[in-house]
């Protein structure tokens, strides 16, 4: 199998350009930004005809250099992707072996997101693909899809020889990293969990046993409507209990933030210019 060399991404722009150095690998790994992944013990699992897909900040999951095949997918943004406007495209590029790594995929979903031009990200061979309303016509409409989410689903419609694996795509929280609101992550669990159902994606660590559908072996004299509509109320429930609590944090904490933007007012115009520049 003749795998594409170092630098592979320079100038791409087009679904073929792309298809073409996907279509040469045995699996694609998309990495999620998680503390669960474990890079030693996933890197193992995989052949080396492997391709590992990072997203921007890959420090977040690599402590040490990566040997494996790698490409980074860097997410525009209205101001321009965030590792160049941060300045770390450096620390992110030297965590990836040069000898095995295809270089950065721009990638835009939204008009409102700039695309970064190779040298913005130091002259690493960089390639662009421009997906603007990719998700538009099903996402929910006030939300973002996440970088993750719509490149599992560009992948998916590539119709690739590749094996398409997810591995640390579980939308939870920690204390290190946030799970950000402007994306709906219980909407792309469900999608992406049901492409995995159906065989068109695969999850690293498989996909945990659903309780919900064993209920319709508890209850053959209902059908599989009342099952799920009970099953929704419950949850219905659940999230109108959680929003009351909420309230109640919120109206607690009302004299704090006050406060808090209250000093944010008085900060001198040059520190304010600092902070937002980090």
């Amino acid at each position: 199998m003749n795998l594409p060399n170092p630098g592979a991404t320079a100038n791409l722009k087009t679904n073929e350009d792309w298809r073409a150095v996907f279509s040469a690998f045995s699996h694609i790994v998309l990495i999620a930004n998680s503390e669960a992944i474990d890079m030693a013990a996933l890197q193992k699992d995989y052949p080396e005809t492997a391709l590992f897909v990072f997203f921007n900040r890959v420090y977040k999951v690599l402590g040490k250099p990566f040997s494996g095949r790698s490409l980074l997918i860097s997410r525009a943004q209205p101001k321009g992707a965030n590792i160049v406007y941060r300045g770390e495209v450096a620390d992110v590029v030297n965590l990836l072996s040069p000898e095995r790594f295809l270089g950065i995929m721009n990638v835009r979903l939204q008009m409102t997101e700039k695309l970064n031009t190779q040298a913005d990200y130091l002259d690493t061979p960089t390639g662009h693909l421009d997906l603007t309303d990719f998700c538009a016509d099903f996402y929910p409409s006030e939300k973002v899809p996440t970088t993750g989410f719509a490149m599992s689903l560009w992948l998916v419609d590539q119709k690739l020889p590749a094996r398409i694996v997810l591995a640390g795509f579980s939308a939870k929280r920690s204390e290190k990293w946030r799970v950000v609101s402007v994306h709906d992550w219980t909407f792309e669990q469900v999608f992406l969990r049901l492409f995995a159902r159906v065989g068109k994606l695969s999850m690293h660590d498989g996909i945990a046993r659903n309780s919900y559908a064993e209920l319709a072996s508890r209850f053959p004299e209902l059908s599989a409507a009342e099952i799920s509509s009970t099953v929704a109320d419950v949850v219905s429930r659940r999230l109108s209990e959680t929003d009351a609590q909420v309230d109640k944090l919120i109206s607690l904490t009302n004299v704090l933030r006050s406060a808090d933007l209250f000093l944010r007012r008085l900060k001198p115009g040059f520190l304010k210019k600092r902070t937002s520049d980090k």
